[in-house]
């Protein structure tokens, strides 16, 4: 059944319980599904999708950008170029690179960026640095010493004065050239 309101909306029923609604203006569409998911699509050819079951917005610019928006406030953005940004319900921000890189920004400033490789650095906003690959992890702290934790065990920190402290698995100093 069509129906042709006096404002220029044309309204369609379909026997299955689904809906449509085409504006005066032609270009304005909204789909009114019988499961209650409804589709608009806007002037500028923007769709929005709203699943009903999972209370999520699927929304798809004209220029290739998706967004979609979940009921627990996590906001995905999938950009043309491959690229996603997930905005987590606290606020962390997660960055997916077309070449396999990942970074995430976290409400208290920290930033961990993840290689291809799997090497990570962890940047703290208290200034220290961290550095995991599968060899060792390396902490840098803000007024130059360096700690490095290797795989097996070893650990080597060597201070902005020069110094050098080496310690076996087991905690035991092995070098400590005291300055």
């Amino acid at each position: 059944v069509e129906k042709v309101l006096k404002n220029g909306c044309h309204l369609i029923f379909f026997p299955n319980g689904t809906w449509k609604k085409v504006g005066s203006d032609g270009k304005t569409v909204t789909i009114t599904f019988f499961n209650g998911d409804v589709k608009q699509i806007m002037p500028d050819q923007t769709v929005i999708y709203y699943y009903a079951d999972a209370k999520t917005t699927h929304t798809t610019y004209s220029d290739g950008l998706e967004v979609l928006q979940f009921s627990n406030g996590q906001i995905e953005k999938h950009y043309p170029d491959g690229k996603k940004e997930i905005t987590f319900p606290d606020q962390t921000i997660k960055n997916l690179f077309t070449d396999g890189q990942e970074e995430s920004i976290f409400p208290d400033g920290t930033i961990v960026r993840v290689q291809r490789d799997g090497s990570k650095t962890i940047e703290f906003n208290n200034g220290q640095r961290e550095l995991h690959t599968s060899q060792f992890k390396r902490r840098e702290y803000p007024d130059g010493t360096v700690k490095t934790v290797y795989m097996n065990g070893q650990q080597e920190t060597k201070y902005v004065s020069g110094r050098i402290r080496i310690k076996d698995k087991d905690g035991n100093i092995i070098i400590d050239t005291k300055l």
